[in-house]
């Protein structure tokens, strides 16, 4: 098939990746022409394990390109994926903004297409929005709906550091549609993905990826909890979810269940913001929901308490982007707690090779200088030079990395792991986590 991807984020970069594997003809989409020029020089606009040897792979073989020319993509295409962000606004209501931008590039694209034409809805969306981008593209366009095109909700279940494996092995596929001509090209282009297909109506479609999103939000900070309950009692938390977990018939998956610190990421806290807001506004009251923000905030108040306790002002971080794997530092709780130090003047030293390798790439640079050119100053290319000149080193991620050096860490210095990357290390003196 011939498809345009717009947005070359996170969602949109690792579809044009899988998509053109399965030897699909693709064209990327975006307004910032680095990200444009990166793709086209087989190179990947974020960090994600087989992204980039996929995306050279691809380029080389022609089945992937990409171009700021919107109408272009659209009309070399049959099929357009809408993956721009939905950022949350200052009152926690969902951004649709750059979602109706791209539709509205879309409908001008097809007014003279006589071709049939699916435009799917990728991104995290509050219910209705399909049905306002449909009444959009028919009012430009001046085409009606399930007649000259398709429009269809197919959210996406990727998870930042396992993206590509995700793309091809999710839970289910979700196309939620009214027509069943935009229903059967989506059916043939995921056929070769063993997983079901669910076709749903597409306001229960876009609000699945809120609620499941919701649901990994709640785990995380319930395990959180109990695990602060079982700090207090001595007791290991890891040992008592570990238990939990094995009630695989009730408990579901073990994948959030673990004790640990505050979740962050560009999905979560905003679709907890999202689903809250979009309750507020329906005179609905969601007391369990409306607390999981507070109960994360209260994970990285404990961080911070522990940090205190040490008594030192010189802190060394491994890992601030809020996953190992990734790049990514929105709303990254490290960064909060880095920011907080900085404001009480202790002296940081940060590292964290992903970032510092995209940001010399480009990638993460524009993030970076936006929005904390003041942590960037802190950041080392050398993990050795942190643990020397720090007295307390706070482990941020599960890297690989920092699981072949913490061994190495002179006893003199105070390990504070808030992910609990070494069960082996729980019993020494020097080593503290904040929920075991």
């Amino acid at each position: 098939m011939n498809i345009s991807i717009f947005g070359l984020g996170y969602v949109g970069v690792v579809s044009c990746a899988c998509f053109s594997r399965e030897g699909h003809r693709v064209i990327g989409v975006d307004i910032e022409e680095t990200k444009v020029n990166l793709i086209n020089s087989g190179k990947a606009t974020i960090i994600e394990k087989g992204l980039e040897e996929q995306i050279k792979d691809s380029v080389e073989k022609s089945k992937l390109s990409a171009t700021k020319n919107f109408k272009e993509a659209v009309c070399e295409s049959d099929i357009s994926f809408i993956c721009v962000g939905t950022p949350s606004l200052p009152n926690g209501s969902i951004n649709l903004a750059y979602i109706y931008q791209v539709v509205k590039q879309i409908a001008q694209s097809i007014k003279d297409k006589d071709s049939f034409h699916t435009i799917v809805i990728r991104s995290t969306v509050k219910p209705g929005t399909l049905k306002t981008c449909t009444e959009i593209v028919e009012d430009i366009s001046g085409k009606k709906v399930n007649d000259g095109f398709g429009m269809v909700s197919n959210p996406e279940f990727l998870r930042e550091g396992s993206a590509m494996k995700d793309f091809v092995e999710p839970p289910y596929t979700i196309i939620g549609t009214k027509s069943q001509q935009s229903e059967s090209v989506l059916k043939e282009l995921y056929g070769s993905i063993d997983a079901p297909i669910f076709c749903i109506k597409p306001e229960e479609a876009e609000l699945i990826k809120y609620a499941n999103n919701n649901f990994h939000a709640l785990k995380i900070s319930f395990a959180n909890e109990i695990g602060n309950i079982c700090k207090e009692h001595n007791v290991d938390g890891h040992t008592v979810m570990d238990i939990v977990c094995k009630d695989t018939k009730l408990n579901l998956s073990p994948y959030y269940m673990k004790p640990g610190f505050a979740f962050g990421g560009s999905c979560l806290p905003k679709d907890v913001r999202g689903l809250t807001n979009i309750a507020k506004k329906m005179d609905l009251e969601t007391p369990l929901l409306s607390s999981l923000l507070v109960s994360n905030r209260y994970q990285i108040e404990r961080g911070l308490d522990l940090i205190f306790s040490t008594g030192s002002k010189k802190i060394g971080f491994l890992g601030f982007a809020f996953k190992s794997g990734t790049d990514d530092l929105r709303e990254s709780p490290i960064v909060e707690v880095i920011e907080t130090l900085i404001g009480k003047g202790f002296d940081l030293k940060v590292y964290d090779s992903n970032v510092h390798l995209s940001s010399l790439m480009g990638k993460n640079k524009e993030y970076i200088n936006s929005h904390i050119p003041h942590i960037y100053k802190l950041l080392k290319k050398d993990i050795n030079e942190v643990i020397k000149e720090s007295d307390v080193l706070v482990i941020g991620n599960n890297s690989k990395e920092f699981k072949e050096v913490i061994h190495k860490i002179p006893k003199e210095k105070t390990i504070i792991d808030l992910v609990r990357i070494d069960n082996e290390l729980t019993t020494s003196d020097n080593y503290v986590g904040i929920c075991w």
